[in-house]
């Protein structure tokens, strides 16, 4: 199983084989890790360094504390990480964000229109791919200014489906048809 811990802004890959051998970014590391009874305190030994954390969920990210220092950790298995790392965002010169597909699918859901008032991070678009539904979230605030695709409607790799104006943008004028 691959993992992607982004900390400050140094990314790790850690990989974990089922035997229990550990790769950081790529070098083997030898690894024992214990939460210990006492809430939210880890025990970790690597490579013979003994360093004991106190770790909290975030919802998005872990708060972790090691030796006084406060650390943001972002973990994200690889499958989402490449999800999040596929979709273009295609901010054009008029301030227009365009959501794009990050691979060929079915579209489930469109759950914006155009008009609609959406938020960074906020879910536009259900697309199945692989018999798996992706959520497809906006790149930025904005309001919604294209919808060019409907639930059903089949779709390719970087294919446009919903434009999202940015604040103070003009909104462009653009007849596309959505694809059915």
């Amino acid at each position: 199983m691959k993992y992607i811990a982004k900390v400050k802004d140094n990314e790790y890959i850690i990989e974990i084989d089922p035997d229990g051998g550990i790769l950081i970014n790529d070098v083997p590391q030898e690894v024992d890790f214990r939460w210990m009874p006492s809430g939210g305190v880890a025990s970790l030994l690597m490579n013979h360094r003994s360093i004991s954390a106190v770790i909290e969920e975030r919802g998005d990210y872990w708060d972790v504390l090691i030796m006084g220092e406060l650390y943001a950790v972002e973990v994200e298995d690889e499958r989402a990480y490449r999800l999040k790392h596929m979709r273009s965002t295609g901010v054009s010169v008029n301030g227009e964000a365009m959501v794009t597909s990050p691979m060929p699918g079915i579209i489930v859901a469109v759950p914006v229109s155009v008009g609609d008032v959406v938020r960074n991070g906020d879910k536009v678009v259900i697309l199945e791919s692989m018999k798996m539904e992706n959520e497809l979230r906006a790149p930025c605030d904005g309001v919604v200014t294209h919808v060019m695709v409907t639930a059903g409607a089949s779709v390719e790799k970087d294919q446009k489906l919903i434009g999202i104006s940015q604040p103070g943008a003009e909104i462009p004028t653009d007849d596309e048809e959505p694809a059915t």
